[in-house]
């Protein structure tokens, strides 16, 4: 049985992930693991591999890009992301409950150590399966992101190679199988021709 992918959410299902978090212990991470996924588009995997440095600044405040490391990449393929603003907003506030520590892991266990790629993937599940989000999975934002990117990139004068490259995908047609397609967009450039 072939198995679908992960569903797009719409602005208003990731509101009430969003919401969700604030309903629960440890929000501000759980807030920071939600931004991270449907804002810089990471997998599971990345968001449990994190650092402060990877963030950070050499000042210690929020840098304007991610850096996500090869060592915690899928196929080693390191990237930067830029910082979008609720991701920023999310990181500081973050980074301050935490007393602004510049090393070690960025999302932390009940531990105090590296959540697990596992860990994250089971706190989607949980999340999505608590708010009655059918078809949804870690990969949710992820794909989510890279469909909203594709969808923008033509306003920014870039390409579909600048979502790849986000994406920290080898291959663009690995990205394109990501991108959801949109009935409407498709009506309406049908109704141009």
């Amino acid at each position: 049985m072939k198995r679908l992918p992960a569903r797009v959410l719409a602005p208003a299902d990731v509101r009430r992930l969003l919401d969700h978090t604030e309903r629960h212990r440890h929000h501000l991470r759980n807030n920071a693991i939600v931004v991270l996924s449907f804002r810089a588009g990471l997998r599971a995997c990345e968001i449990a591999g994190l650092t402060w440095p990877m963030a950070l600044k050499t000042d210690g405040r929020i840098a304007e890009q991610l850096t996500v490391s090869k060592h915690i990449a899928k196929y080693g393929s390191g990237r930067e992301i830029p910082i979008h603003a609720d991701l920023k907003a999310a990181l500081k506030l973050y980074h301050r409950s935490l007393g602004s520590p510049r090393d070690g892991p960025l999302i932390l266990s009940e531990r105090g150590g590296h959540m697990t790629p596992r860990s994250i993937v089971n706190w989607f599940h949980d999340s999505y399966a608590e708010l009655g989000l059918r078809g949804c999975s870690s990969h949710s934002g992820r794909r989510t992101f890279i469909t909203q990117s594709a969808r923008m990139v033509s306003k920014t004068g870039g390409s579909l190679r600048d979502v790849q490259e986000l994406a920290g995908h080898r291959a663009l047609t690995t990205t394109e199988r990501y991108i959801e397609g949109n009935r409407d967009a498709q009506r309406k450039l049908i109704s141009l021709l």
